[in-house]
């Protein structure tokens, strides 16, 4: 009796004891269900926003669809379908702000145009109807996000407690985000846009750099001439205004490298129509080898409806410069030889010393080019000392161009296919430009095509002094799409501290 009786209680004890080891061996670790707990909120919300998260607000004459997006870069994406695509640095924050112009709304938009004078008016509608979607956004994500992190916590834990924990922490992310963007919002992102789409359609998007830089007060002024700008795009009449350019501002085109590509007389005759652009500069390698058969590949240039100052790159022939020296409206600069194109702008240049298709000769290297350099600069300082000084100085090398360091405000090149910029130490700008004819019909060659590039550079028309510049980039062989990307110099952003007020030089 005594043994049946022990073996029950040994047989309690292990059913109360073997129980609970065996479940907290089989229990998740906390990291593990804090680490599920996360990959469902984050879904549970994403869910969300996708279904619900979105609001339709229309912004001054045109009707928008706000949304918010999951992201690692934060900003702000404005799409304008069919014509591209705004992209504005505005916030770094786990969200980005997706607005999506809809259409034109035609009796709005003619209200503006038969009622001129409620244009005065329209910065302050449209930063009210921003601040209303804006508002009404944040509002419906904060449902969506908390309804669908609940409803996917329930779905899968399958207890209203851990349901309600993955709702609550999901408008805790939500709130951490939206106080991170707001610590973080930059409104001079508008100054900076890229902008991707049709290459016509860049210049009324991404507006004038002179007014940018003038206009640059307050932020809704710069967000009613953004809505404005895509207001004319859609010409929902004939009467709204076209895209003029500032009277107070020249456009010089900067290109560079075409090496025999046919294409780019068509994009660069397309630039000059759509920015009416007042000066081209070449910063040379027009040519591939410099033949004599090759020269009719320049006939195009006296029809791009703008002077054209050229100077000669190393795939460029004493043949190529003087067959380019005979043409119309094309000015070839040497020697450092300066010219004065657009009612006062002075360019001075030198040609290539070396002229590498020619095997017979033995490269000079970049010593070569160094003494070209400093006989453009020495002529630059002639130039200034005669009381015509300079506004900018090409060379096809950088190298080259690297020795006019305080000798002009502004010097460009080419030869290297890459972008770049830099400001020297003695105050110089180099402004190097990528091959606007995607490395030629060499290109074809590759299964990636080199990109096609080149520059817009806004002067003052009085100082001549850079204000800003445009990079625009076409995909390797594709011509109806581009990216433009806006930038400004230092010394012209809106913290920069104003310049002392001084003379334009004397001419």
């Amino acid at each position: 009796m005594v043994r049946a009786l022990s073996a029950r209680l040994l047989r309690r004890y292990r059913s109360h004891h073997s129980a609970p080891t065996s479940t907290l061996a089989h229990a998740p670790h906390p990291w593990a269900r804090g680490f599920g707990l996360v990959v469902v909120v984050l879904f549970g919300a994403w869910l969300g926003l996708l279904v619900v998260g979105d609001v339709r607000a229309p912004v001054g004459p045109v009707d928008t669809t706000m949304t918010l997006r999951p992201s690692f870069d934060g900003g702000t994406k404005i799409n304008v379908s069919p014509l591209g695509a705004l992209e504005l640095d505005s916030h770094v924050a786990p969200i980005r702000l997706d607005v999506d112009v809809d259409q034109l709304d035609a009796e709005r938009a003619s209200a503006l145009v038969n009622h001129p004078e409620r244009i005065s008016g329209l910065q302050e509608q449209i930063t009210g109807d921003v601040v209303d979607g804006t508002l009404d956004l944040a509002v419906r994500s904060c449902v969506a996000v908390v309804a669908g992190a609940t409803a996917l916590g329930l779905a899968v834990y399958r207890r209203p407690r851990r349901a309600l924990a993955a709702g609550g922490l999901a408008l805790a992310l939500l709130t951490a985000s939206g106080i991170t963007a707001y610590a973080t919002w930059n409104p001079k992102s508008v100054l900076e846009p890229k902008f991707s789409g049709l290459l016509s359609s860049a210049p009324s998007v991404v507006g004038d750099a002179r007014n940018i830089v003038a206009e640059f007060d307050v932020y809704q002024q710069e967000l009613a001439r953004l809505v404005t700008n895509v207001t004319k795009l859609y010409d929902a009449t004939s009467t709204l205004p076209a895209y003029q350019p500032s009277p107070t501002t020249m456009r010089v085109l900067h290109v560079s490298d075409i090496h025999l590509n046919p294409a780019s007389w068509h994009i660069i005759g397309s630039l000059v129509e759509q920015y009416d652009i007042d000066a081209i500069i070449d910063s040379g390698d027009t040519m591939d080898h410099g033949s004599a058969a090759e020269n009719v590949f320049l006939d195009p240039i006296p029809d791009l409806g703008a002077p054209y100052i050229w100077v000669r790159g190393n795939h460029d022939s004493a043949a190529t410069q003087a067959y380019m020296s005979r043409l119309k409206n094309v000015h070839v600069l040497d020697h450092g030889d300066a010219v004065t194109v657009a009612d006062g702008l002075r360019v001075a240049g030198i040609g290539d010393p070396q002229f590498t298709p020619d095997r017979s000769v033995a490269p000079q290297g970049d010593a070569g080019e160094r003494v070209a350099g400093v006989q453009l600069a020495a002529a630059l300082r002639d130039q200034k000392a005669a009381g015509t000084p300079v506004d900018i100085a090409v060379a096809h090398n950088p190298v080259a161009a690297a020795e006019t360091d305080g000798e002009v405000p502004l010097a460009l090149a080419g030869h290297t296919h890459e972008r770049r910029t830099e400001v020297m130490k003695r105050g110089t700008r180099l402004m190097v430009e990528g091959s606007t004819g995607g490395g030629g019909l060499r290109a074809v060659e590759k299964d990636d095509p080199q990109k096609i590039r080149a520059s817009l550079l806004y002067l003052d028309r009085d100082t001549r002094r850079l204000q800003a510049w445009d990079e625009i980039t076409l995909g390797g062989l594709g011509l109806s799409t581009a990216e433009v990307s806006r930038r400004l110099p230092d010394e012209n952003s809106p913290d920069a501290r104003p310049a002392e007020p001084s003379a334009p030089p004397s001419r």
